[in-house]
Parts: C-alpha cells; sequence; structure tokens
C-alpha cells in the first residue's frame, strides 16, 4: 500500500471506473499515453482548494433555503483558443452585472459561479460524425479533440486533458486576480459596462449603476467600511464529464482525511451520466465537493429518488443541488412531481433552473439555435412552480458569452435566423449574448423581486 493516500484514493477510483459502465468517454488509441498524461495531471496542484468547496456548500445551503440566489454562466464548451484574458475578463464582467441587477433589483445575496476553467468536454448523441461520405470521430471538446473535421484533428489526444490542465488554471489565476483584486468592487461598476455595444440592456444597467454609486455615496457618508467589498467570492463549476481528468484531480484533504475532487468547486453529472449504476454518480458520490445532477422530464421519479439517497444520503443542504432542463412548454406540467417526489425524501436540495438545453431546435438556416423568449418562459415556468408549491426557486443557470455572439434568436435586439451565420461562433450549443444575459437578469430581479415582502 502506498504512504501517499493520493495514490491509495487514485488506485481505488480507477478500479471503481473500470467496475461500472462509464457513458461518454473518449475512445484513447494508446492506453500508455494516456496513463502518462494521467500520471503528470496527478502529480500537479490542485486548481481548487478543499476549504473553498466547504464555503461554495454553505452558500448552496443558503440559496436552498431562500437565502440567496445561485447564479450560473459561461461557456457552452470553452475551448482553448478562447481562453484569453480579454475573454475572460468580459464572461466575468457580464456575470458580475447579471449578479449586480439581481442583487440590487432583488435584495438577496448571489452566489456567483462560472461554467468555465473545465468546461473543456461535452457529450455527444453520436460516437463519429459523417461529412461528404467521410467519418470521424465526434467532437468532444477540446480536452479530447479538436474542432477541425481532419482526421488527425478528432483523434481523441490523452495529452489534451494536460493542456486543459494547464487553460484551467491560467483561467482560475485570471479569475481570482479579477475578484480578488479590486476589479470586482462595487465602486467601479460602472467599469464592467465598458466596453460592450450599446444596448436598452446596457442603457438600463447604467442607470441601476447611478443608483447603486448613490447608495454607495450615502453609506461612505455614514462612515461605512467598504474593505469587504473590495472583492467577491466567485466559484468554478464544470459537468465532470472526462474521468481521466477529474479522477487524477481528486485528491484527500489534510484536515479532514475526505476526498475532493479539486478540478472545480462545483461538478454535476448530466442527462447521459447520471445511471444510477454508472462510474459518473459512483464518482460523485465519493467526493466531498457540493454536486448537482441535470434532470430533464425524461426522468424516473423512482430513479430520482434513489439519486438523492446515493448522492446526498445524509440529506445535507447545500450538498445537492438539481438544475432542471424542462423545455417552455413542459416545464409547468413536468417539474411539479419531480419537486414533490424530492421533498417526499426530505432532501434539502437546491433547485436551479437551466432554461438552455430544453429549447434547443435547428433554425431555417440549418443552425442550432434558441429562442430568448422560450428562455424567458422556461424561468417563468419555474419560478411559477416553486411558488405554487411553497419550494424554493433557488438559481440559474445558462449559457453565455461576454461577446456579441449571434446564437440565440430574439431579445431587445431582435436576432433573427438569417442574423445567426453573422456572429456564430460557437464549437457546440448556442450561447446567450452579453445583451441577452443583461435582459435575462433584469426579468429574473423581477421574478426574484416578486417573492420578497414589501
Amino acid at each position: 500500500m502506498s504512504t501517499n493516500p493520493n495514490d491509495d484514493l487514485h488506485a481505488d477510483l480507477a478500479a471503481a471506473v473500470l467496475a461500472r459502465e462509464a457513458a461518454q468517454q473518449p475512445s484513447w488509441p494508446d492506453e500508455q499515453a494516456l496513463v502518462a498524461a494521467v500520471a503528470e495531471i496527478a502529480a500537479y496542484p490542485p486548481l481548487v482548494f478543499a476549504g473553498e468547496c466547504d464555503v461554495m456548500r454553505t452558500r448552496m445551503a443558503a440559496a436552498a433555503r431562500g437565502d440567496a440566489f445561485v447564479l450560473m454562466g459561461g461557456d457552452c464548451a470553452e475551448t482553448f483558443r478562447s481562453a484569453t484574458a480579454n475573454n475572460i475578463r468580459d464572461r466575468i464582467k457580464t456575470v458580475l452585472q447579471m449578479a449586480a441587477v439581481l442583487t440590487y433589483g432583488a435584495s438577496v445575496p448571489v452566489v456567483k459561479v462560472g461554467r468555465m476553467a473545465g468546461q473543456y468536454a461535452k457529450p455527444r448523441s453520436s460516437n463519429t460524425e459523417t461529412r461528404a461520405g467521410q467519418t470521424l470521430p465526434a467532437y468532444r471538446g477540446d480536452m479530447v479533440n479538436d474542432f477541425a473535421f481532419e482526421p488527425a484533428a478528432r483523434t481523441p489526444d490523452p495529452q489534451r486533458l494536460v493542456r486543459a490542465y494547464h487553460h484551467s488554471a491560467a483561467t482560475l489565476n485570471l479569475v481570482r486576480a479579477f475578484t480578488m483584486g479590486g476589479f470586482a468592487d462595487l465602486r467601479h461598476v460602472h467599469d464592467w459596462n465598458k466596453g460592450f455595444v450599446s444596448s436598452a440592456a446596457n442603457v438600463r444597467y447604467e442607470r441601476l449603476a447611478r443608483d447603486i454609486d448613490k447608495a454607495m455615496r450615502f453609506m461612505a457618508a455614514c462612515g461605512a467600511d467598504f474593505d469587504a467589498m473590495r472583492a467577491t467570492e466567485f466559484f468554478s463549476a464544470h459537468e465532470a464529464l472526462v474521468l481521466d481528468y477529474e479522477r487524477p484531480l481528486t485528491r484527500i484533504d489534510s484536515r479532514t482525511g475526505l476526498a475532493y475532487d479539486t478540478s472545480a468547486h462545483f461538478v454535476w453529472v448530466g442527462e447521459r451520466t447520471r445511471e444510477l449504476d454508472g462510474a459518473h454518480v459512483d464518482f460523485l458520490a465519493r467526493v466531498r465537493n457540493p454536486i448537482g445532477v441535470k434532470l430533464s422530464p425524461k426522468a424516473d421519479l423512482d430513479d430520482v429518488a434513489r439519486l438523492v439517497e446515493r448522492l446526498d444520503p445524509t440529506r445535507e443542504p447545500g450538498r445537492l443541488t438539481i438544475i432542471t432542463r424542462m423545455g417552455a412548454e413542459r416545464v409547468r406540467a413536468a417539474l411539479p412531481a419531480l419537486v414533490e417526489r424530492v421533498q417526499a425524501e426530505g432532501a434539502t436540495v437546491t433547485w436551479v433552473c437551466d432554461p438552455m438545453h430544453g429549447n434547443t431546435f435547428e433554425s431555417t438556416g440549418g443552425y442550432k439555435t434558441r429562442k430568448f423568449d422560450d428562455i424567458v418562459e422556461e424561468v417563468h415556468g419555474f419560478f411559477d412552480v416553486h411558488r405554487a408549491l411553497g419550494t424554493v426557486p433557488g438559481g440559474l443557470h445558462v449559457e453565455l458569452t461576454g461577446n456579441d455572439v449571434t446564437e440565440c434568436i430574439g431579445g431587445a435586439h431582435k436576432i433573427l435566423d438569417t442574423d445567426l451565420e453573422k456572429r456564430y461562433e460557437t464549437v457546440c450549443d448556442p450561447r446567450l449574448n452579453h445583451q441577452q444575459s443583461l435582459e435575462l437578469a433584469f426579468l429574473v430581479a423581477e421574478m426574484l423581486s416578486a417573492d420578497v415582502p414589501a
């Protein structure tokens, strides 16, 4: 037996993966190259720390009680080439702006979570893709292979796991610099609006920023201490999909002797990897992080009850988040029974709405897209169901970018089907652009404020 507890942990995790079905995993062509890449990652420092994960768990518990609101936002699929300072900064600015709108408009603390620094892998409906008679492996994210439709690019390469680690480390370094070094100071609330294309949402945000300024000046006149406002908590999250990446980054905390997945503060399993007896659920059950499960209307209620028991056996608030992706047309019909069943299991979960994945369709021009109105309608349905049941709508999970892309139809600028080709930049699912994200924040703030006592 090894003297290093992490070596024993990694051996146990590897054995567990082999003993169970692991869905959506790459077909690595070179086993020795994979072993070398996994060992290299295992020797690197953790990307996040156990104590930070514990703090986030308390914040998620507050959201489960209705004492906070979770905002998860970021890229559908991060790419290595997009991990630039400007792109990272603009994503952070967008989330900070949305959080300011939610906090000021609804008088609720916001738990800020970035779908970033690890969202380099995506599940696929098919293992292969065929174009013009040529069949190649499907693109599974930059952690696995390249988007270019060429044999060499599409061949899974384990060294991409190592590259994903380094890009995640660089991203987290910049995130921490922005959020802890004064950039996130509320006294700079106007600066977060600079550099973006002017829109109705930005104009409305600027009015809100002036109100915040006025409140800050009043507080300063009263002798308030602003040191606590110089920084903000910002947590990282991604889907724990490629187990050959998550496994070597799982470490034993020296304080508690418990295992944490140090690739991110929060990790989740998706609709395609939440099999009760599968390797992904087994992995999440073994780590101490706050964790999530995405559920669609396809979820069997008995299976959901078993998932709750497997992942949250002690019924600990903040441990388990259920991210619902129902679709605008089905949310009001499908969500109530799910909420009621989880309530019956005695679990205090954090309910988060993903209004993106249930509303995807192909445009007449052949682009995968979403309608902004459908996204808003699903959020409305999510709030309506929880209000009717007396439960807590705890958060929002959206795919967004700080860039001025044209990937989702609608919004105040009325992006049309014919506009999608102008700046359709995603390598996977369509994202809300900065203006649409800010517009959504104002609408959600109104929904939240309706629940705040006068």
